[in-house]
């Protein structure tokens, strides 16, 4: 399945926060919202772990994820591709 016929909401893009699991990472996904009333933006941070397969995600990299059927209690997305890899310090 080719990443150009998906939906927008069935991807997420995030940052990963934690790698310390196995074929599991966490990711931050952060959405930014006007509020109703007072007009200023909103910044609602969630995280999300992800079906990593081959374990090449690590902390800080900017990844994408694709949402799939349920592979664990809390595990619903899987790592579509790394868009950008953390720079080494």
């Amino acid at each position: 399945m080719e990443a150009k016929n998906l939906k927008k909401s069935l991807t997420i893009q995030g940052v990963v926060v934690s790698d310390a699991m196995e074929k599991t990472v966490i990711i931050e996904v952060i959405t930014r919202k006007t509020h109703p009333r007072f007009k200023k933006i909103m910044t609602r941070t969630s995280r999300v772990k992800i079906h990593d397969e081959k374990n090449e995600c690590q902390v800080g990299d900017k990844v994408i994820a694709i949402e799939t059927r349920p592979l664990s209690k809390q595990k619903h997305h899987k790592l579509l591709k790394v868009v950008e890899k953390a720079k080494l310090v």
